[in-house]
């Protein structure tokens, strides 16, 4: 029976440079599951780890930024894991970064870049992604109160 679990996170990172959100996007690796798809940082919850230090941990290992704030996105996207078949549900966070922060990606990379909301969109593979990326930026300039700060 097919179960559902909460193992992994997804953390968008952004900075706002002349009024203007502008995402980081990873290209994954070419030896990594998922080779050469733009992402956004992801990463598995370790044992006795919160879904939001994982977000933290995993900021850190794969971009060596630290965010300025963080918070969660009051969506939760999912994706249908076939090796273990489980159904993982996925929170979201999304955290801004000072504009003139240096990022140093991990081997998972293989590249990085900032790009607008659209360009986001567009790059990103799958939709919960894409609407995710839609959400933080609706929200940060229209309804901010709406993501969490975690302090």
């Amino acid at each position: 029976m097919t179960k559902v679990v909460s193992s992994y996170i997804e953390l968008h990172i952004f900075k706002i440079e002349a009024n203007k959100m502008k995402f980081l996007l990873l290209k994954r690796s070419s030896n990594e599951k998922y080779p050469n798809i733009w992402q956004m940082v992801t990463g598995k919850i370790k044992a006795n780890e919160s879904a939001f230090e994982t977000a933290i941990r995993e900021l850190k290992e794969e971009t060596g930024l630290e965010a300025e704030e963080i918070f969660t996105v009051p969506i939760v996207n999912s994706v249908y894991l076939i090796e273990s078949d489980e159904v993982c549900l996925i929170p979201v966070f999304v955290c801004r970064v000072n504009s003139k922060s240096e990022v140093k990606i991990s081997s998972e990379h293989c590249e990085f870049k900032w790009v607008t909301t659209d360009e986001a969109i567009k790059l990103l593979n799958w939709e919960g992604q894409k609407k995710s990326v839609k959400l933080i930026s609706d929200y940060w300039f229209n309804e901010k109160d709406k993501l969490i700060k975690i302090k």
